[in-house]
């Protein structure tokens, strides 16, 4: 339906918790999921990235996710479960900024319990690199950023800069 604008790092409303998306506003979901495809598709075509999006990055407190690696994928009100005791390092990205990477610790494996779009339960098991997606958009939904949750003072980098460093490591804390 539209683009809508990225709320960008320092914008309060990123640091707000996202409200559940209650029955009654089931028939609101096609037109908010529209527009999180095309936001993120737009910021796929200028930053060649973007894999999902929380609502709350383009000002819709509800807690709604929309993911597209190949096919679309729609998580109302996500839970997060059976998060391993395994961790993993990743350079974390977020299209709220862009340009900057930040080190992070993340679950290597989760599980995700959902609304999708019909309003039945699912569910989904994650590992690796969807463990680590799906952890970063859920903590959007809970107000928090990827800035926050660095591993130190050090664990920030632009993204040009960071080219001939590893991604992702598989280094126990």
């Amino acid at each position: 339906m539209a683009v809508r604008e990225i709320l960008l790092l320092g914008n309060p409303l990123l640091n707000e918790i996202s409200s559940e998306v209650m029955p009654g506003e089931r028939d609101d979901l096609p037109s908010i999921v529209s527009d999180l495809h095309d936001t993120m598709m737009d910021f796929r075509r200028s930053y060649g990235l973007g894999r999902a999006i929380a609502a709350s990055q383009i000002g819709v407190m509800r807690r709604i996710i929309y993911m597209n690696t190949g096919e679309p994928v729609v998580f109302v009100n996500p839970v997060l479960k059976n998060e391993s005791g395994g961790m993993m390092e990743v350079w974390d990205d977020c299209m709220s900024f862009p340009n900057l990477l930040v080190r992070v610790r993340r679950h290597r494996s989760c599980r995700i319990e959902y609304t999708d779009m019909d309003w039945k339960g699912r569910s989904m098991d994650l590992e690796g690199d969807l463990s680590e997606l799906l952890q970063h958009e859920f903590d959007h939904l809970n107000g928090i950023l990827a800035v926050e949750l660095a591993i130190d003072g050090r664990s920030f980098a632009l993204r040009g800069s960071i080219s001939r460093f590893p991604r992702r490591t598989a280094r126990e804390p």
